[in-house]
């Protein structure tokens, strides 16, 4: 419901008694009057004995109190007016003078809103209660005399009906300072006032005053008032329906007979032009979306009409749904592989925890071991998110369950227990390392002697994981057996988080290097890397290849993760050790006659290569660059890693459009030379390529918008549109180019951050 909505039910439609419970009495009672001296000790030790006397307008039928109490009168025969009296008195005394005091209370407040929860009232002392209107006896305490604690008093009295949200720890820190309120104020006040405390009866909504019948006796409040009545209309927000029946006759599937040989008109098909033209996260009107699907037909030749007419989609229908998986069946593991995260993702948008895009992603898990490795990985990374956790829980269960009952196969394969428990251990040695890290940070002293620790251990304590009982899938490439870690070939890393380099054995007899982290996300990683993925190979598809490194990442947890190492130096390192990238790059490929001393396919290579990100790292608004996770890998490719930050977020101030910085340009013989130009043709090319599927990159983004992936979990919606506006969707590929050179200059013209990157060498030297 939301903050505009105001539910009720009306008084006169409720056919039930009303009930009530007392609680109890809160102050001190005033000393009882002894008539003589001998009978005064015994006085003074005799415990009051108290009931409380309560009248619904005229009828006094005594009641005991600490019980639920339950009147013969109903809700709906209540009056504006109708009030509660309650007096208290003590049984052990005389009538006269047992009488404590009275209180009275209406029932509804003066919005004619039903009053729920607990009521403290104040008692009038040694008065009855009055049921007259207006009372002599009110219970509510005068406006002037309120303080802190009746403030406190009327929110937990909101908190209890579950009007304020609860927070447990906040909660108990605001009942423990009222608890002080309190017993400042007793004291302040000596206790001179007594309150009695009524719990009413709640219900789902409030209830509001309504006499049986048309009422002509109460004047309109529109004629008292200037303000605005708002009033709840269940069926706000509902599905119309008939005209929920309309559409489907519209829609149904004998219509496509009719439909097909449609054509629009000449004015249609302009709306159509300009709906086609639309950024993608716009939202279409329900006579946009009825002109689509009027003319699918006739636009099925029209590759951008696709993302518009998935708008027009009812999603709600079952057979529909059912048709969108079956359109996925088609796809083939690897192209499903590309996808996977959105897919795993999009299980949050079924209607049912086991539904069909569930069981069609488990039955292809089932044939292929890699495919079901990751299928895995992903489902159980999101087992940590509260809203969904039921749902993944249950798709793991399925591929659990669905995996064990697969026979061994004719060629010798495992069979499906075996798979399985090879999948598990996967997920028992990422404890073990977490357990080593934890070890390794706790050791004093620098680099080097966590170094030693890791070693020490894989040595030691935890020799069985040099070498494994049986071999273990690895979690980054399930295909390849690991058979265990080299401890000496292990290290950690120089950073705040201690990230384990690690060697493991092949079952082939070859090694694979992982780095694993424990302290990130490497979610977001995980998605940068998948977007590099996607776009070498919309790249390639066009004959472009920009030799980039899209390196393997595979997070295990919310806040864990293994990267594939890629041998590599950092530029920082390249620029303090060679001065410049060329000396270095002069050191593997050296080539007197080749540009530069180097030979001209490792030129090729290092400018392709920056090419590559500096497109993708600008488009998806890669932030934190700096010359440390800058890598440069022996044959000339450079690469990015470590994507703390996207989608235009970035900690340091004025961050140029693109990181290409100084050293990079001079590699390429300066600005004005014709490698520059090169690499500037390279980026143009590119980035108009990557335009053309840019609804495809902001769908998938848009599919990760409820994944808890830091930076678009903040504000999805903006993240998308920031990722939207990188495309510069409003200009044609020749304006583009354009555009694009100038940022390339503004960019290369930006000579501040290269005071950061000095101060961020600096902070990396002292760690």
């Amino acid at each position: 419901m939301s903050g505009n909505e105001f539910r009720f039910f009306l008084s006169c439609d409720i056919n039930l008694p009303v009930t009530f419970s007392i609680e109890k009495l809160e102050g001190i009672l005033p000393p009882i009057k002894s008539t003589n001296s001998e009978t005064e000790s015994a006085t003074e030790e005799r415990r009051a004995e108290l009931y409380v006397e309560c009248t619904l307008e005229s009828t006094r039928p005594p009641y005991c109190w600490n019980e639920l109490i339950t009147l013969s009168t109903k809700y709906r025969d209540l009056t504006v007016h109708s009030q509660l009296a309650l007096t208290v008195w003590d049984v052990s005394c005389e009538k006269d003078e047992g009488l404590i005091g009275g209180a009275t209370i209406l029932l509804f407040n003066s919005k004619k809103q039903l009053k729920t929860g607990k009521q403290k009232l104040r008692l009038w002392p040694g008065k009855e209660a009055d049921g007259s209107f207006p009372t002599t006896t009110p219970g509510k305490v005068p406006r002037h005399e309120r303080g802190e604690l009746e403030r406190l008093e009327k929110l937990e009295n909101k908190y209890e009906r579950g009007q304020i949200q609860r927070v447990d720890w906040l909660d108990r820190l605001t009942i423990k300072a009222k608890e002080r309120i309190k017993e400042r104020e007793s004291s302040k006040n000596g206790g001179s006032h007594l309150y009695l405390i009524v719990d009413f009866c709640s219900f789902e909504h409030r209830v509001v005053f309504q006499e049986t019948g048309a009422n002509f006796l109460l004047p309109s409040p529109l004629t008292t008032t200037n303000e605005i009545v708002i009033v709840w209309d269940p069926e706000v927000g509902k599905i119309n329906p008939s005209e929920h029946k309309q559409l489907k006759l519209a829609r149904s599937l004998t219509r496509g007979i009719i439909d097909r040989d449609l054509k629009p008109s000449s004015n249609e098909r302009k709306s159509i032009q300009r709906i086609l033209k639309y950024p993608p996260t716009r939202t279409l009107s329900g006579d946009e979306r009825q002109l689509l699907w009027k003319f699918r037909f006739s636009l099925m030749s029209e590759k951008r009409a696709l993302t518009k007419f998935l708008r027009c989609v009812e999603w709600s229908d079952v057979q529909v749904r059912a048709y969108a998986v079956s359109v996925l069946e088609r796809a083939d593991d690897e192209e499903l592989q590309c996808y996977l995260l959105q897919l795993v993702q999009a299980l949050r948008f079924e209607r049912s925890d086991k539904s069909r895009l569930s069981h069609f992603l488990v039955q292809r898990a089932l044939r292929n071991i890699e495919f079901a490795s990751f299928l895995r990985w992903y489902v159980a990374v999101e087992l940590h998110d509260p809203a969904y956790a039921k749902r993944f829980y249950c798709t793991h269960e399925i591929l659990e369950e669905n995996m064990m009952k697969l026979a061994a196969g004719v060629n010798g394969d495992e069979d499906g227990f075996k798979l399985w428990q090879s999948l598990v251990r996967q997920t028992e040695l990422t404890a073990q390392l977490c357990s080593i890290m934890r070890d390794v940070r706790n050791v004093r002293g620098n680099t080097q002697k966590k170094i030693e620790k890791l070693r020490q251990l894989l040595s030691g304590l935890l020799s069985e994981l040099t070498y494994f009982e049986e071999p273990i899938r690895s979690p980054m490439a399930p295909n390849v057996l690991i058979t265990g870690i080299v401890p000496s070939e292990s290290s950690i890393f120089k950073s705040a988080l201690h990230p384990l380099r690690l060697t493991f054995r092949t079952a082939n007899g070859g090694s694979c290097k992982i780095i694993f982290k424990k302290g990130d996300d490497i979610r977001q990683d995980q998605l940068v890397i998948q977007m590099v993925s996607l776009m070498d190979r919309l790249l390639k598809l066009e004959n472009l290849d920009l030799h980039l490194t899209p390196y393997k990442v595979l997070a295990t947890g919310q806040d864990e993760g293994m990267l594939e190492f890629i041998p590599s130096r950092s530029l920082a390192q390249i620029l303090s050790e060679h001065r410049s990238i060329i000396s270095y790059l002069q050191k593997f490929h050296p080539d007197e006659h080749g540009p530069f001393g180097i030979t001209a396919t490792c030129l090729e290579t290092f400018i392709k290569s920056c090419a590559g990100y500096s497109v993708i790292t600008y488009i998806l608004g890669i932030g934190d660059r700096h010359l440390d996770n800058l890598l440069l890998r022996d044959d000339g490719r450079l690469f990015h890693v470590d994507f703390g930050f996207i989608l235009g977020r970035d900690p340091k101030p004025f961050p140029p459009p693109m990181k290409l910085c100084k050293e990079m340009v001079e590699a390429m013989g300066g600005a004005e030379s014709q490698y520059y130009t090169r690499f500037k043709s390279y980026c143009c090319e590119a980035y108009n390529i990557l335009r053309k599927s840019s609804n495809l990159i902001l769908n998938l983004f848009h599919l990760m918008a409820g994944s808890n992936i830091p930076d678009i979990a903040s504000d999805p919606e903006k993240g998308i549109l920031k990722l939207q506006e990188k495309f510069r969707l409003d200009l044609d590929d020749e304006a583009c180019i354009h555009f694009f050179q100038d940022l390339i200059n503004e960019s290369v013209s930006a000579l501040f951050p290269q005071m950061v990157e000095t101060i961020h060498r600096w902070a990396q030297y002292w760690r």
